[in-house]
């Protein structure tokens, strides 16, 4: 059916008739009526998205704490070989931390053998433990409980 007046021919000709005279079709309110998402359709997505995210933070939980442990030995290590350059170059152990940062009463202070004042403080924001008895020392971090003595310390 070609060009009738202002017909055109397609399967649906009489839509584009009845959109031409400002009349709705059936699928045109059908297709307003399923245009968005019901509230079920919504809701399963946010409980779904939020059972991901309860999955991802507890693998990053357990890698964070992880991590934050692998931090403060490497903190350990770097304070007892700043330690040990301090013994090496004074002959003694230093009586604190601090003697690592700022130069005291020692002739053949070489320092500062630590840069910042961070470096004393582990992960969790607990200042590390430094001992000495003669000629041994110890260094610690009281782990994430933040209490000395207990199994999560860190040496």
């Amino acid at each position: 059916m070609a060009g009738a007046g202002n017909m055109v021919w397609c399967p649906t000709g009489i839509n584009l008739v009845m959109e031409r005279h400002g009349m709705k079709t059936a699928n045109q309110e059908y297709a307003r009526k399923d245009a968005g998402f019901t509230l079920i359709e919504i809701l399963l997505v946010v409980v779904i998205i939020g059972m991901l995210a309860a999955v991802a933070g507890i693998k990053l939980t357990g890698k964070m704490g992880q991590a934050q442990r692998n931090v403060a030995k490497q903190g350990v290590a770097v304070i007892e070989q700043a330690i040990d350059l301090y013994e090496v170059d004074n002959g003694k152990l230093p009586d604190s931390l601090q003697n690592l940062m700022t130069k005291g009463n020692e002739i053949n202070w070489n320092g500062p053998y630590l840069k910042k004042a961070e470096g004393l403080k582990d992960p969790w924001g607990n200042e590390y433990q430094y001992s000495k008895s003669a000629n041994n020392y110890t260094v610690i971090s009281a782990g994430p409980d933040g209490a000395f003595g207990t199994g999560d310390d860190i040496k």
